[in-house]
């Protein structure tokens, strides 16, 4: 490693700790004795998504992030929840080892992982990436969702409404603990 004050091309390592997205290295130049830090990133291959079009444009992570938060948008989700699948996504597509992956194959993983996640959110973005032709196909897919036994009423990730202490006091079963 070149020394950024020196020039010199001998440091040593003086300490490494993982970093969000590689490795981070605090050295020290064997020359002049300056301490720097330094990052390392993996480098993943290229990916390239091919359209419905044939068009072919790189794989972008924020872009795929940012659909998926807008389906998300005001949903009782748990922080980070969909930073984890859009990883999970990510992460699936490298595993799969092709320079290029259809857009729709994208789209399914997407559509799946917002399933088990969130079923408003889902409705959100399939109703866009399935282009239902009209409101009998969105109930069909909302029956669907129904007939699994898939959708609940209640989402186990949001918040009660009430604590459950103040639901069995104001259900009357609190007042016989007196």
């Amino acid at each position: 490693m070149k020394c950024p004050y020196c020039g010199h091309l001998d440091s040593r390592v003086i300490d490494s700790r993982d970093a969000s997205d590689g490795v981070r290295r605090r050295r020290q130049c064997a020359n002049c004795g300056t301490r720097y830090t330094t990052y390392e990133k993996l480098q993943t291959p290229s990916l390239f998504v091919v359209k419905k079009d044939r068009r072919r444009e790189e794989f972008n992570r924020e872009k795929l992030l940012s659909g998926i938060r807008k389906a998300c948008e005001k949903r009782p989700l748990p922080a980070g929840a969909v930073d984890a699948l859009v990883d999970k996504i990510e992460s699936r597509l490298y595993q799969l080892g092709k320079p290029e992956i259809s857009s729709a194959v994208i789209g399914d993983m997407v559509v799946n992982g917002l399933k088990e996640l969130d079923h408003i959110a889902y409705i959100r973005f399939a109703s866009v990436y399935r282009d239902f032709a009209d409101i009998t196909a969105l109930k069909n897919e909302l029956d669907c969702l129904i007939k699994d036994g898939s959708a609940k009423d209640i989402n186990i990730n949001q918040l009660p409404l009430i604590p459950d202490e103040a639901a069995i006091t104001l259900s009357g079963q609190g007042r016989h603990n007196k």
